[in-house]
């Protein structure tokens, strides 16, 4: 099976000021972590940036860059997206299909938009998903705390299943990608 690592929205705007996510220097290290476990094992990396017509996220400002201290590699895969799922619209799944990926890693931000929607779309495009439960955070959202949102994603996402695929929660420290 070949494997690609997606990081979802890892972008200044997000992981800094008030907007920060909860928990975004642990959930950074660990992106990191994963990221340089893929690339020694020439696992795919693809970094999906988020983008808005106005406010932090407009293509090419301050805000739309990847966050400060994400390793990045020149190999690195970009794609740009205008929607929560990071396949709509988007050379995605072309991207994955011409690398043979038939098995997906998620991180990233936010819990609750961007990888909910990424992740449950992926699982009905037929890919196994694994969820790295510890790397994607949000912000506190309907008087809920970002870590009770992204904990009841952690859950709600690990029991779904759809043809032939499912979604594996697991910490960072239990993802191999060797």
């Amino acid at each position: 099976m070949a494997t690609a690592l997606l990081i979802i929205d890892m972008q200044r705007a997000l992981c800094t000021g008030e907007e920060a996510a909860f928990g975004i220097d642990g959930v950074l290290q660990r992106i990191n972590a994963i990221s340089t476990q893929a690339r020694a094992a020439g696992v795919p990396v693809v970094l999906i940036q988020h983008e808005e017509g106005e406010g932090s996220l407009v293509h090419g400002t301050e805000g739309w860059q990847l966050a400060d201290g994400l390793l990045v590699d020149p190999a690195d895969l970009r794609v740009r997206k205008t929607r929560p799922d990071s396949f709509h619209g988007t050379n995605l799944q072309d991207l994955l299909q011409e690398r043979g990926v038939d098995q997906l890693v998620v991180c990233g931000l936010q819990s609750d938009f961007c990888i909910n929607a990424s992740v449950r779309r992926a699982l009905a495009l037929g890919y196994p998903v694994t969820l790295v439960a510890d790397a994607h955070s949000t912000i506190a959202n309907g008087g809920r705390s970002a870590a009770d949102i992204s904990a009841e994603h952690n859950r709600t996402l690990a029991a779904m299943a759809g043809p032939g695929a499912h979604i594996a929660v697991k910490p960072a420290a239990a993802v191999s990608l060797r």
